[in-house]
């Protein structure tokens, strides 16, 4: 098979549609001039993809699957002055958590979204994407691909990091929680202990809802206890638990030590998660619940949720990410920077989003890169200390290892 690196446009004038070719031309023709007086030409003239398989320090276990390579896509799309900005289409495991894959955000990135790119400014973002919502409905982790690409582009062209164009940084750095998995409780404890000798995360989130509850919850259990007074321990259901289930184990948990339940029942049962809410003596975090600032609304209406877990993945790009947070911070709830287990372009971009919105003060999960087994990046993203450290230089501040894509470049 033909490696899966897709080339869609390699100038704007390849792009079929006549209607569009005197917009093209206009828009060659208007240029952004920079302080030093350097001409920058924003027209978008060409959109890559490629399709990645990265392998896994470990076996990482959901709920439902367990992987242990991550696929990712790449999105890059390409100014006529030479930028090349990148995105990534990823989802935590594949299509089970929320119907897409890297296969099927491919095939929406070539066919569908490209030819609304094309001959675009790369500024025009508001634009591109609301012209996109009406060729493409839903699949939000393929529009937060472009929609970052696109971000990245922008910032580069103008020499500024992303997070400038959000507003600005308030911050350098933010905390991060490992994610330890659903591996049996010895196993976990010393994963565990190791991670806090080493001072590189303070805090621990366990997967839960692969195994019968009741053999789940005393393994947690026996975490949680075994960790006291030394880290924090949250957990994820992943949706996977029924009413009953949640309300026989849930206290249970709590009474255990949990400091948060993350989505025990399934995403559409607000109202369930509403009962349990007023229930536990402990936080709950929505997170399948709340993929569009519309959901965000509807579980603060139903106070079903203390915190929301925002990706810029599930949400499709940092201005839904912005839109979903202001309507948590209207209601008084915090937000968590959440993670689809991201490659560094996509991690990057969260941690831009974290670092200039005042409303994720719940920590993040932005740990992505440091599951894979092989550095993407010539400079990796600097994690130390309980945190990772807000990228400098332009666009999203991180560096493709281009020889690293090409080896993991899916044949």
């Amino acid at each position: 098979m033909a490696r899966q690196r897709r080339r869609i446009c390699d100038q704007a004038g390849a792009h079929p549609r006549s209607e569009a070719s005197g917009r093209r031309q206009e828009l060659r023709d208007v240029q952004l001039r920079t302080g030093s007086g350097v001409t920058h030409d924003l027209t978008i003239v060409g959109v890559e993809t490629t399709i990645l398989d990265v392998p896994l320090v470990r076996p990482h276990k959901f709920a439902t699957t367990s992987m242990t390579a991550q696929p990712l896509l790449l999105v890059a799309v390409r100014t006529a002055a030479g930028a090349i900005g990148y995105g990534e289409g990823v989802v935590p495991g594949g299509p089970w958590w929320g119907g897409e894959s890297v296969e099927t955000m491919q095939a929406l990135v070539e066919k569908y979204m490209a030819p609304v790119l094309l001959g675009r400014r790369a500024d025009n973002i508001t634009a591109i994407m609301r012209d996109i919502e009406r060729v493409v409905a839903s699949a939000q982790f393929a529009k937060a691909g472009v929609e970052i690409a696109l971000h990245d582009a922008w910032a580069r062209s103008l020499d500024v990091p992303v997070h400038t164009l959000l507003g600005g940084a308030f911050r350098r750095s933010i905390d991060v929680t490992w994610a330890l998995g659903a591996a049996p409780a010895a196993e976990i404890i010393d994963e565990a202990n190791e991670i806090l000798d080493a001072r590189r995360h303070f805090s621990f989130k366990l997967k839960m809802g692969a195994l019968d509850p009741e053999t789940d919850t005393r393994r947690v259990v026996e975490i949680t206890e075994a960790l006291q007074g030394k880290a924090g321990v949250r957990v994820d259901i992943n949706a996977r638990w029924d009413r009953l289930t949640a309300l026989k184990y849930l206290p249970r948990l709590a009474a255990g030590g949990v400091e948060l339940i993350e989505q025990p029942t399934p995403g559409d049962q607000i109202e369930v998660l509403a009962e349990l809410n007023r229930l536990l003596p402990i936080p709950v975090m929505a997170d399948e619940s709340v993929q569009s600032p519309h959901d965000a609304l509807e579980v603060v209406r139903q106070r079903a949720a203390d915190v929301i877990a925002i990706k810029t993945t599930k949400l499709g790009g940092l201005r839904r990410s912005r839109e979903t947070v202001a309507v948590a911070r209207a209601a008084g709830l915090a937000c968590h920077g959440a993670t689809s287990i991201e490659g560094p372009i996509g991690t990057a971009a969260s941690i831009h989003f974290a670092c200039a919105e005042p409303g994720i003060d719940f920590g993040s999960e932005l740990f992505g890169p440091l599951l894979f087994e092989e550095e993407l990046l010539i400079r990796p993203l600097q994690y130390s200390e309980g945190q990772v450290q807000l990228p400098d230089g332009p666009g999203l501040g991180v560096e493709l290892n281009m020889d690293a894509v090409k080896t993991w470049s899916r044949n």
